[in-house]
């Protein structure tokens, strides 16, 4: 089909025949070890051997012709190219102009022809929609999809949210603080005259550039935050929280060389060494294996079900040795038994067993009709009878942490020893317990 497309209706439109210089009429001759351009040949040249220079009478050819059927038994594939160039030229629908430009068809034929073949045709549909989905699958991959951008968070100045985000404003995009603040200050006094002495001149120019060299390095602390995405500080730590606890120490200690490499390198550093962790253990549960004189994985399955099934019979003597230290004191035995069964449930221990052997320890505090009691909770009303603290202290106490922890950001036990001056074993009691309920967290 390629090569019929190239020849046109007009016999005028073609090259000459080399033996007669007359136009060549279908079909042809066309030499195809000559060329280019192409030694082409009519019928009546030749049929009487014609040479010329190179061409001889014997070289192979082939016959250039399009007076075969393509997609209809009567009709031509002169006639398919006649009709799509007239549909062109006329215009879809007007089927009279067209088959007067083809002068071999009627207006019907040409009508039912077209729209059968080339409208109505399921090959050419198919063929459209294969075109159509192997552009999409290719243009798949580069795409960017486009979704309708969020509102930025706003957090407020000073807000617990705005440090971990370094005083970043995602609606500006910009710090609040920028880095070396005040660097703007050293240029404000300065201003160009035309009396200005060479020396004062070079002076003002080298203040410049020491401002140019110090925006340089703002932009390149925004550029660090920004690739390695430093900025939601949250995410970025529960990130680390994916590789165990040696691989997040080496995170910690390789953060301040992750400006040296790109982003994807940094990573990539950090990926390899939790890979070297995973090998090294991998490696160590093997040699274990070979310490204990088992040679394949059958045997090591049975040998990891035993070892659990013997930790777990340790972990039992283990409690069992607790329960025969805390059995004379059975208020310490209560709180042992009510420590299990929040293990059991899946529960965090709510307070530490107290043993009374050794020392007499003071009896919880009762809170009846002291002031502020109707404003704790079950928690907290234990905590404050095992503490011995009245529930209006209590609640100061909690106030304060809770505001310190919320301007800081986080609170540290030293710091709540500094806020409460009382006994340091209460504090911290009181500190954990805070912790533990969710009121404050640790910096």
């Amino acid at each position: 089909m390629e090569r019929l497309t190239s020849f046109s209706n007009d016999p005028f439109d073609k090259p000459p025949c080399r033996g007669c210089s007359s136009y060549l009429a279908e079909p042809y001759i066309k030499c195809a070890e000559c060329g280019p351009p192409p030694f082409l040949l009519c019928l009546q040249c030749f049929t009487i051997g014609f040479e010329y220079k190179k061409h001889q009478s014997d070289h192979t050819y082939e016959i250039v012709t399009s007076n075969f059927p393509v997609l209809d038994p009567t009709w031509t594939a002169q006639e398919e190219m006649a009709l799509l160039e007239a549909v062109m030229d006329c215009g879809f629908g007007n089927w009279q102009d067209v088959a007067n430009q083809m002068n071999t068809k009627t207006k019907e034929e040409c009508e039912k022809h077209y729209m059968k073949h080339f409208i109505n045709n399921p090959l050419f549909a198919s063929t459209l929609l294969n075109l159509k989905q192997a552009e999409e699958n290719q243009h798949s991959d580069t795409a960017i999809p486009f979704y309708s951008a969020e509102d930025p968070p706003r957090p407020t100045f000073d807000s617990l949210l705005s440090r971990d985000m370094a005083g970043y404003m995602p609606a500006r995009a910009d710090f609040i603080e920028e880095f070396d603040n005040y660097a703007e200050w050293d240029l404000r006094d300065i201003d160009f005259v035309e009396d200005d002495s060479e020396l004062l001149h070079a002076l003002k120019i080298a203040v410049v550039d020491i401002y140019h060299s110090r925006l340089k390095e703002r932009q390149r602390r925004k550029k660090i935050i920004r690739d390695h995405g430093l900025i939601n500080l949250r995410k970025f730590q529960i990130l680390e929280r994916r590789y165990p606890k040696e691989v997040q120490d080496l995170y910690e200690t390789m953060r301040r060389f992750a400006r040296i490499l790109g982003p994807t390198e940094h990573d990539k550093f950090i990926e390899s060494h939790a890979l070297e962790f995973e090998l090294r253990r991998e490696i160590k549960r093997l040699q274990e294996y070979r310490t204990a004189g088992i040679t394949n994985f059958c045997s090591a399955r049975t040998y990891d079900r035993l070892k659990k099934t013997r930790e777990e019979e340790c972990l039992k003597r283990t409690m069992l040795s607790e329960v025969l230290q805390y059995i004379q004191d059975s208020s310490a035995c209560q709180q042992w038994l009510s420590r299990q069964a929040d293990i059991d449930s899946g529960l965090s221990p709510t307070m530490p067993v107290t043993s009374n052997s050794g020392r007499r320890s003071a009896p919880p505090l009762n809170l009846t009709g002291l002031p502020g009691t109707e404003k704790l909770n079950e928690k907290e009303k234990e905590l404050c009878q095992v503490v011995r603290l009245v529930p209006g202290a209590y609640l100061e106490y909690k106030a304060a942490l809770v505001n310190e922890c919320q301007k800081q950001g986080g609170l540290r036990l030293a710091q709540a020893r500094a806020l409460i001056k009382i006994d340091v074993n209460k504090t911290r009691k009181i500190y954990d317990f805070l912790i533990r309920e969710g009121y404050i967290s640790k910096a």
